[in-house]
């Protein structure tokens, strides 16, 4: 059965490969808007179009289903997908070859989003647009570059990829996690530079019109400088510097409210009261069914019509080609030949 339902404020995970009849109750609740899919979700790409369309059928309009589909280490999809190189891969070619950096850019946002899409899944959490100084561990070589230009370049290049094959773009962490040492999945990272230091990191954000990123993820840091709570929870960062410095109207996920970088806020119900109070229009609760259910229970946030609406223009407005059509294509096998050749 079908309900018709605006999207609402959270976004779950699944247990596995498989749509269960308490997954499908749970998926109709009016404050789930979306499903983030893992690892143990996949158990081959016929039981994972299944699952997709599965989904998509509970409600109208349909659950947005996403993934973090980086490449490198972070792709949690591979078997019958493109194994995508890191992005600093692209970073590295961008020093040497600047067009061909671009190029390459383009083609990973396009095979990523293609193959995605042609499972049924509508998002990626990417791009990453943190900086590398060679500091964090865990943001590492998914960073692009060094460069903010170089970073907003590749990144421009890549979601043209992806609008290409009909998938939007989400920039993360803002407003920038490459120079904290601290994980924010384990530990609360503080960022001790002054506000000044961090005009690098914002770079890409100001370009987000030419860019067409369509949303933005905050990052679990805390900059002391500026404000005492982490982006993620920030009016100051969401609301006055990405909303009305920045100009930006996309939608604003937030980071895992499982992480111990949101832990700082409290229970689950008051991080995801702060989230959305700082700014974000959906909140994100990973791997801790406990959370979700009390979420689900005792969470009464007021209906956002607003939020609603930018959730729902990340639907892909393209029809998704099925696996066998886009291996006909060669606009993808270009994509392939290209992306093949980097690091050659």
């Amino acid at each position: 059965m079908t309900v018709s339902l605006p999207l609402g404020p959270l976004m779950l995970d699944l247990e596995g490969p498989r749509l269960t009849n308490e997954a499908r109750e749970i998926l109709r609740h009016p404050l789930v808007g979306g499903v983030i899919l893992f690892k143990r979700n996949f158990e081959s790409l016929a039981v994972l179009r299944e699952l997709t369309f599965d989904i998509h059928s509970l409600r109208q309009p349909p659950l947005l289903i996403a993934i973090d589909h980086e490449g490198g280490r972070v792709q949690r999809f591979r078997h019958g997908f493109t194994v995508l190189p890191p992005m600093r891969t692209l970073g590295t070619l961008w020093d040497i070859d600047p067009q061909r950096a671009l190029e390459a850019a383009a083609a990973a946002g396009y095979v990523l989003a293609a193959e995605l899409r042609a499972c049924g899944i509508d998002l990626s959490f990417t791009p990453v647009l943190d900086l590398d100084y060679g500091t964090s561990e865990i943001i590492g070589n998914r960073a692009l570059h060094s460069d903010p230009a170089a970073v907003t370049a590749l990144a421009t290049a890549l979601i043209t990829g992806l609008r290409r094959a009909g998938m939007a773009s989400v920039g993360k962490h803002f407003p920038g996690h490459g120079f904290v040492v601290a994980d924010s999945h384990v530990a609360i990272p503080v960022d001790t530079r002054p506000a000044q230091a961090l005009y690098p990191d914002l770079a890409p954000y100001r370009d987000h019109r030419r860019m067409d990123l369509a949303a933005v993820m905050p990052a679990h840091v805390i900059y002391e400088n500026l404000d005492p709570h982490p982006a993620g929870f920030s009016s100051y960062w969401l609301r006055y510097v990405l909303r009305g410095e920045l100009g930006f109207d996309g939608v604003i996920f937030s980071d895992d409210l499982s992480m111990e970088g949101a832990s700082i806020a409290g229970g689950f119900v008051e991080r995801a009261d702060a989230a959305l109070a700082a700014g974000c229009d959906m909140v994100l609760v990973c791997n801790n069914p406990d959370a979700a259910g009390l979420l689900l229970r005792e969470w009464k946030p007021q209906y956002d019509p607003v939020s609603a609406r930018r959730l729902q223009e990340l639907l892909p407005a393209i029809p998704a080609p099925s696996t066998e059509q886009l291996q006909g294509e060669s606009v993808y096998r270009h994509a392939l030949d290209l992306l093949s050749a980097v690091g050659e």
